[in-house]
């Protein structure tokens, strides 16, 4: 098989994409993440995905590239990575009690030598809805994660899992940030050999 890639940095998304125990390597995409005026965040999280692949395709033609990339939507709009603290307070109080949509797209790409791409795409979307979070509730828990570079201020995979009432999801690894159900079913369709 022709080598694969990660195109992204995320430790969380490499520590999942590790347990397909397929041999791969990461590379950081340099890709423009702001969104388009009007684009929705179903949109949005496709063409990141697609945009961080073809990024390191170009680079590493023959190889097969994996982008994924993940919005939180709510009340209509995208919610991004929090950065600090005050925005994490800010996102967390406002989804208290509430449902959160994480929209997450997946692409398997490869570039030919000759520039022709071929593409394997999918899209997960996960329903969280939250608990109603008291203030100290919210800042116990920024203490001790600090999820300031998780979309939604939260990491599912640990102690974030205590602020939910549920999850409603096809894929339970798609809220860490790389949905490997669909991610298997794509490079199997890639021609990997996979369970």
């Amino acid at each position: 098989m022709p080598p694969l890639l990660l195109a992204s940095t995320s430790p969380y998304r490499r520590e999942l994409l590790a347990r397909l125990r397929l041999p791969f390597e990461t590379a950081r995409p340099e890709v423009d993440e702001t969104p388009r005026a009007d684009e929705d965040p179903t949109a949005l999280v496709a063409r990141l995905a697609h945009a961080k692949a073809i990024a390191i395709a170009r680079q590493r033609r023959g190889a097969w590239v994996i982008g994924s990339d993940q919005v939180a939507q709510f009340e209509g709009r995208a919610l991004g990575k929090p950065g600090d603290r005050a925005h994490a307070i800010a996102q967390l109080s406002s989804m208290s009690g509430r449902a959160v949509q994480f929209r997450t797209g997946v692409c398997v790409l490869r570039m030919d030598a000759d520039g022709a791409f071929h593409a394997h795409e999918a899209l997960d979307t996960t329903v969280v809805r939250f608990r109603a979070l008291a203030d100290e509730a919210i800042a116990r828990y920024l203490d001790a994660e600090q999820p300031f570079d998780c979309a939604g201020s939260f990491k599912s995979e640990g102690l974030g899992i205590a602020l939910f009432d549920a999850i409603q999801t096809d894929d339970p690894t798609a809220l860490v940030g790389l949905p490997l159900i669909a991610t298997a079913r794509l490079l199997r369709a890639a021609g990997f050999q996979l369970p």
